[in-house]
């Protein structure tokens, strides 16, 4: 369909908007498409499943492996080595299913931002859809703060201001017209023309009524291809940078063990003549291994750099380390290459190699270093802790996934830890301590008391239009159905007040034809829409807002006996207070009859007129949420303050604040109670002191609450703050945590970390808790994993020199691993949420992960277990160590940690390791795996794991003496309750 044609079809100027019906929806939908832009291509699965092997570490040890496959085939040795490939691909792929699991969970954005409703006109009405469903002909209503959802032309234009900078880059916003205001105008030729929108540009300021000419990829937007909705993991979070902090450290420390435990190895074999050389073969080995050390040097030497960069922050990795993952092992091979070339040709010059046709390397000495290699190399893998990015993205996508189902959309992923950290929440009354379902209470116009018929009809009409002409609201008014607000719920109450008094706000709004409009915004207070009045047969300025500062412009009043000056405003303002004391929102009308031939004013003018006509006030019930005072009260027992920001007057706000728990009624602080003004007029350093007591701000402006966030952040708070509006936008972003309302505008939620979908406050609390427990999960899975690093390392370090080369093998060590790692981050990392978090203190944003308690707890439950380890060692090599005995041994190392996982759940909790745990499905289906894995190595591993059956008396004795461990710690956690 041509331009021209979709012009012809659905637009007709002399009727009102119709929109489209349903059979047509479906029409443009199969001839234009669906309003989805078509995500960016991703990599396919399979170059991810590849990526999971980048690691260097896991590539020597493959290759290792495949070595030791080679030789061990001359003498039918090779198990081992089959072992540690199917161990390292059962790793690598359980890794990669739960990262690929949990980053399809950050699509939960993109599904919310299609799902966000748009206000169109469809069957004649006006009713509300998600973006996705909008068609080519829809006809949709977008005002200040809203994004719009698909390409097209614009109808009608109030004062029409568009941030098109997501397009053109250009902040500064562009003002649009309808193609009538632009006949005779030049500029229609310009590449984003004056009478059209675009998908994704943001309505600065006004209203308007525009037709859809483009959808989906059709859209402008959607030709570039930038406009796709993610979460933003580019943020290095404080968490994550601790853990790669103490990744860094364990690596270091995970490679001088590495290094320490092949010296032990090879000493000990050359002490026992397993490694048995002469002096040229001393010396060919001598080059071999610096041949190895320098062409593994991109594996090392970052690491060594890790260990210098604690001691200097400063110090930098040279520069032809990061040339490249393909360029440093390149240059590394080439090095060692040419390091082998020349020790061999040095010794072949000093006659110190070993004679032509001799044996340079006997074969099972080349065996017995691979062997130390690998164990050396797997020591790494143990010791570097790969499940900790992997447990982080595992808890932020459970967590996203989560939080969202409890109406906490998160689209930064730092909020996630955050907010856990909050110590005070600003919040806004209207819709997040309130419900948000505005009810006119009472009016109090005093023209609607006139006797004259005329008068009384001239007045309620007027009254009507100051209602629905002043105004961007509207009601879907479905045949059979109550009317349902779309827009500003206090502009819907008014329009619902109009219903119920049978008056058609549809028909009083378009009798008044408006030529301009001042949008409401905190700053000003007030709202003003100037046209021609329909009532008064002339042009006539609206405005609504914040009753005293209308009254304060007012010179005259209409009445029932007609127009008077207004000498005595007193009376009005106390029945105000009266109504505003009760907790009540009060919204003042007044208006001005202006000149035919006014000039219309600037966009961007903000005074409010003189000689004003005072009409009266409406006083709004707004209930309280039910569950608001419960919600305070635990935020205040966690230790979070809250403060209460709002636009209402003090009284109002004064009120729902005792009605929540939060004003005591026995305050005597000055600075508990304060208004924008008094607080604007504190000087900073007073105000930093009033902000620590401040429990109220009332007629506060965005410029407050920015600066309220600023002082607190400064004194060291960690500061959650919600916001609605456009001009929320500054303290959104000031904010630790910014908390959009999911009814506000495009624009807040752009500048939020977290989008409220039910506006609640008692979501805030549910983010407090998914925050909380996050980080404990977190903490958890690295007091499971440390505990074992301490142990295993111990124990391949001790080993030889107690005369064990081996206690534990190679194919064994990656069994750990993959406990401890992989298995462990999907038990740990999911955990629910616990409403016990709340009874903790908020932790310091800048408090190091690994707490003092989780210290002793790694260091006390490591040596005892290293302790317990190897006097079992000792005790089983009296006689000389039989498989049999490993075996044993292997069974109680993984089952004390199997029992330890337990007690890494309840890291933080007084409470029974089984508490809960069925609400935990994950969890108990990895404890299972474990415990089944480990029987069914042992039982069946063979060659492959260095392993023979143990019998049913065995098994017995193993899984009983060694659930000590979590008896022992049920025992801790009941006396710590009881205490």
């Amino acid at each position: 369909m041509t331009e021209d044609a979709i012009r012809e079809a659905y637009l007709s100027p002399l009727s009102p908007p119709k929109g489209l019906t349903t059979a047509e929806v479906e029409r443009s939908r199969e001839t234009h498409g669906s309003n989805l832009l078509t995500p960016p291509r991703r990599e396919p699965w399979w170059l991810l499943f590849l990526a999971k092997f980048e690691d260097p570490v896991i590539r020597i040890l493959i290759i290792a492996a495949v070595i030791a496959i080679a030789i061990g085939t001359l003498d039918g040795q090779f198990i081992e080595g089959v072992g540690i490939l199917i161990a390292i691909l059962l790793a690598t792929i359980l890794a990669f299913l739960n990262e690929y699991r949990a980053n399809q969970a950050f699509n939960i954005l993109n599904q919310y931002v299609d799902g966000v409703r748009v206000r169109v006109i469809r069957d004649g009405h006006p009713t509300t859809i998600p973006r996705k469903d909008v068609v080519v002909g829809d006809w949709i209503y977008v005002e200040q703060g809203e994004e719009i959802p698909a390409d097209g032309e614009v109808i009608e234009a109030v004062s029409l201001l568009i941030d098109q900078s997501k397009l053109t880059g250009e902040c500064e916003p562009v003002q649009k017209f309808n193609r009538d205001e632009l006949l005779g105008q030049s500029g229609l030729d310009e590449t984003y023309p004056p009478h059209c929108l675009y998908r994704s540009t943001i309505v600065d300021q006004g209203n308007g009524l525009y037709r859809v000419t483009a959808v989906g990829d059709q859209t402008e937007i959607g030709k570039l291809a930038t406009a796709v909705a993610t979460v933003e993991p580019g943020d290095q979070t404080p968490l994550n940078q601790q853990l790669e902090r103490l990744s860094e450290l364990i690596g270091v420390v995970g490679l001088s063990f590495a290094v320490t435990i092949f010296i032990a190895l090879f000493l000990r074999g050359w002490l026992t003549q397993e490694i048995n050389l002469n002096g040229a073969q001393t010396y060919f080995l001598a080059v071999v291994m610096i041949t190895i050390v320098v062409a593994l040097i991109p594996v090392w030497l970052p690491v060594v750099y890790d260990g210098l960069k604690l001691v200097n922050e400063d110090l930098e990795a040279p520069d032809w380390l990061d040339g490249g993952e393909w360029q440093s092992w390149l240059k590394a091979i080439v090095g060692g290459i040419a390091a082998l070339g020349l020790g061999i040709g040095v010794g072949w010059g000093l006659g110190i190699l070993p004679p032509t046709g001799g044996v340079w390397l006997p074969t099972l000495v080349g065996q017995t270093l691979l062997g130390y290699f690998m164990v050396a190399v797997t020591i790494i893998v143990v010791a570097v802790p790969e499940g900790l990015p992997m447990s982080v993205t595992l808890s932020l996508a459970y967590s996203m996934k989560r939080m969202a189902q409890n109406n906490n959309l998160v689209r930064r992923m730092h909020a996630c830890e955050t907010i856990g950290a909050a110590t005070v929440i600003c919040s806004d009354k209207t819709g997040t301590l309130t419900q948000n379902q505005m009810r006119v209470y009472e009016v109090n116009f005093p023209s609607l008391h006139s006797r004259k018929v005329a008068d009384l009809d001239l007045a309620t009409q007027l009254i009507g239009e100051a209602m629905a002409g002043n105004s961007t609201a509207d009601l879907d008014e479905e045949p059979g159905k109550l009317p349902v607000v779309i827009g500003n719920a206090t502009e819907g109450a008014l329009l619902l007040w109009l219903h119920h008094q049978h008056m058609d706000y549809f028909n009083l709004r378009r009798g008044l034809e408006i030529k301009f409009r001042l949008s409401f915004s905190t700053q000003t207070k007030y709202m003003a829409t100037l046209g021609h009045s329909a009532a008064l047969k002339q042009e006539v300025m609206h405005l609504k807002g914040a009753p005293e500062v209308l009254l304060e412009r007012c010179s005259h009043i209409l009445t029932e006996y007609g127009r008077f000056p207004l000498n005595n405003k007193q009376p009005i303002l106390e029945l105000l207070y009266e109504y505003q004391a009760r907790g009540m929102r009060t919204l003042g009308f007044a208006y001005k009859e202006l000149p035919d031939n006014l000039i219309l004013p600037e966009a961007d003018g903000q005074q409010v007129p003189d000689a004003l006509t005072w009409l009266g006030f409406v006083a709004i019930a707004d209930p309280l949420r039910a569950e608001v005072p419960d919600a305070i009260r635990v935020c205040l027992a966690a230790g979070i303050g809250v403060k209460i920001i709002t636009g209402d007057c003090a009284e109002t706000a004064q009120e729902i604040a005792r009605q929540i728990g939060l004003w005591q009624g026995d305050e005597t602080d000055p600075y508990a109670l304060m208004t924008g003004k008094a607080f604007r007029a504190l000087p900073d350093e007073e105000a930093r002191k009033a902000v620590q007591s401040l429990k109220v701000l009332a007629r506060a402006v965005p410029l407050d609450k920015l600066r309220l966030v600023r002082l607190l952040q400064e004194a060291g708070a960690v500061v959650g703050v919600t916001g609605d509006g456009t001009n929320d936008a500054g303290a959104l972003k000031q904010a630790k945590v910014g908390l959009a309302m999911g009814s506000g505008t495009a624009i807040a939620k752009e500048a939020s970390d977290i989008i409220l979908l039910d506006d609640s406050f008692q979501s805030i609390v549910n983010a407090v808790v998914w925050g909380r427990s996050l980080y404990k999960n977190i903490q958890r899975f690295i007091l499971f994993q440390l505990t074992i690093n301490v142990v295993a390392l111990g124990i391949a370090l001790l080993g030889p020199f107690i005369g064990v080369s081996l206690p534990l093998t190679v194919t064994q060590m990656l069994w750990v691993n993959l406990i401890m790692d992989t298995f462990a981050a999907l038990a740990l990392a999911t955990e629910p949420p616990s409403e016990s978090v709340l009874k903790e203190a908020p932790r310091s944003p800048t408090a190091f992960i690994i707490t003092p308690t989780m210290v002793r707890n790694i260091v006390g439950m490591g040596l005892t277990f290293l302790v317990f380890l190897v006097g079992f060692l000792l005790y089983l090599d009296r006689d000389g160590i039989s498989p049999y005995e490993l075996s044993v041994f292997f069974a109680v190392f993984v089952f004390l940690q199997f029992w330890n996982l337990f007690n890494a759940r309840c890291l933080g909790m007084s409470q029974s390791a089984f508490t809960g745990l069925l609400a935990n499905k994950g969890f108990v289906f990895i404890a299972l795996t474990i415990c089944v894995g480990q029987v069914l190595i042992i039982q069946w591993g063979g060659d492959i794991f260095r392993t023979v059956p143990l019998s049913l008396r065995d098994w017995f004795l193993i899984i009983s003496s060694t659930s000590l461990v979590l008896w022992l710690g049920e025992l801790w956690r009941w006396r710590a309750a009881r205490s």
